[in-house]
């Protein structure tokens, strides 16, 4: 059993900063001060969990949030900054949302920070769900629609998505790339399709470059995507959160590390048996959760009643007030979305996700209302309460 913490970055603010002082900074999200806390609570959390234990961070993206929730609108440069900062833990977007990017520059910075960490990236893909911004970074290709409700403009966000980490993937794999897209109307490497004249380098290229980079009349025929990733040939995928049977699928198909968000575990292990079994048809045969990550809002304390006094409003306010408009989960099921007590009390909650799901590799740690809705102190204490005393009974 591995263990993740899972952030959407926020400025101080949402739960122990004044409703006067948080409105004197309106929008708070364009606040220097409030910023710069906030990557100082980041890099806390990285370090303290770095050095404690965990196994993994995650950062997820998004953009436009001057109310200051989820101000994480390039997980990629937040991890470079980490990477710097840490030594052994797994640092992981999730997840980049695939259709606001342009393929090749994604391809690039992934294998950016993949050699800057020295293999130490995970890279989860995502689609995206807040129209606010995607509609916006993901006209390009004309995706407007981030809602996952199986409409017309939804499929168009699912086949984007595919369209982009197939060329992301030969941009690793592939000395060269040259290529079409039938999915990306006018999208072609290289530009134009039938290659680029006039390059002045042609001599150089042909003595240094890739193979086939320039053809017999001097154009550029092909491009040569730098540096590859310090993987190979990249790193290993995941996916948030994998709740429909469709996005389970192409999962397996794409040998991607879902990260499953339910709160009730029998709809979990039914997400685990399909993967599974669809796994198989590939030839990777998995244990039941294997492969798999299971996210869950999570807190400790030292004790039961400090817990409930601590936790509850900073998650009531986080949870009801913005997530639960997305239509996420209603917060009458926060009990059953997360663990929050004392350390025998999420031991025994851990303990019930395990026996439904036996082999489940990844337990994520949801802060939702925890970083930038309590005190730092109280946030370090609960991770340090769980590195003490949860990792080690269930490692192995």
């Amino acid at each position: 059993m591995k263990f993740s913490i899972f952030l959407n970055p926020q400025v101080p603010g949402s739960g122990y900063l004044s409703e006067q002082h948080v409105g004197a900074k309106r929008p708070i999200g364009r606040d220097t001060d409030s910023y710069q806390a906030m990557l100082h609570e980041l890099r806390s959390i990285a370090v303290q969990a770095d050095q404690t234990g965990f196994d993994a961070l995650m950062l997820s993206e998004h953009h436009f949030h001057s109310e200051g929730l989820e101000l994480s609108v390039n997980p990629l440069m937040v991890l470079a900054d980490l990477a710097a900062r840490t030594e052994r833990l797994l640092l992981a977007p999730l997840g980049m949302v695939l259709p606001a990017w342009d393929p090749v520059r994604a391809a690039e910075d992934v294998a950016l920070l993949d050699q800057f960490c020295r293999g130490r990236l995970r890279l989860g893909l995502a689609r995206g769900f807040q129209n606010r911004w995607v509609n916006v970074l993901g006209q390009r290709w004309e995706v407007t629609d981030a809602s996952g409700d199986g409409s017309h403009t939804d499929d168009r966000n699912f086949e984007v998505f595919g369209e982009i980490l197939k060329i992301m993937k030969m941009c690793w794999t592939q000395e060269t790339v040259r290529y079409r897209s039938e999915i990306l109307d006018g999208y072609s490497i290289p530009q134009p399709f039938d290659g680029i004249a006039d390059w002045p380098a042609v001599e150089w290229t042909r003595a240094y470059g890739a193979a086939d980079e320039i053809d017999e009349q001097g154009r550029v025929r092909a491009v040569s995507v730098c540096p590859r990733p310090y993987q190979d040939p990249y790193p290993e995928l995941w996916q948030p959160f994998t709740m429909s049977d469709r996005s389970i699928v192409r999962c397996a198909q794409e040998d991607i590390v879902p990260w499953i968000f339910t709160p009730f575990l029998n709809e979990h292990r039914a997400k685990a048996e399909l993967y599974q079994s669809e796994c198989a048809k590939f030839g990777r045969e998995y244990k039941l959760g294997e492969h798999t990550g299971f996210l869950k809002m999570i807190g400790l304390a030292d004790t039961t009643e400090e817990a409930a006094r601590v936790f509850n409003p900073s998650i009531l306010n986080d949870f009801a007030t913005f997530y639960g408009s997305f239509g996420f989960q209603d917060p009458s099921l926060i009990p059953e979305v997360g663990l929050f007590g004392a350390p025998d009390d999420v031991k025994r909650g851990l303990e019930k996700i395990f026996n439904s799901t036996p082999d489940l590799e990844w337990i994520g740690l949801f802060m939702i209302g925890q970083q930038g809705g309590l005190p730092l102190d109280r946030v370090l204490r609960s991770l340090e309460l769980f590195a003490e005393e949860i990792i080690p009974e269930f490692r192995d």
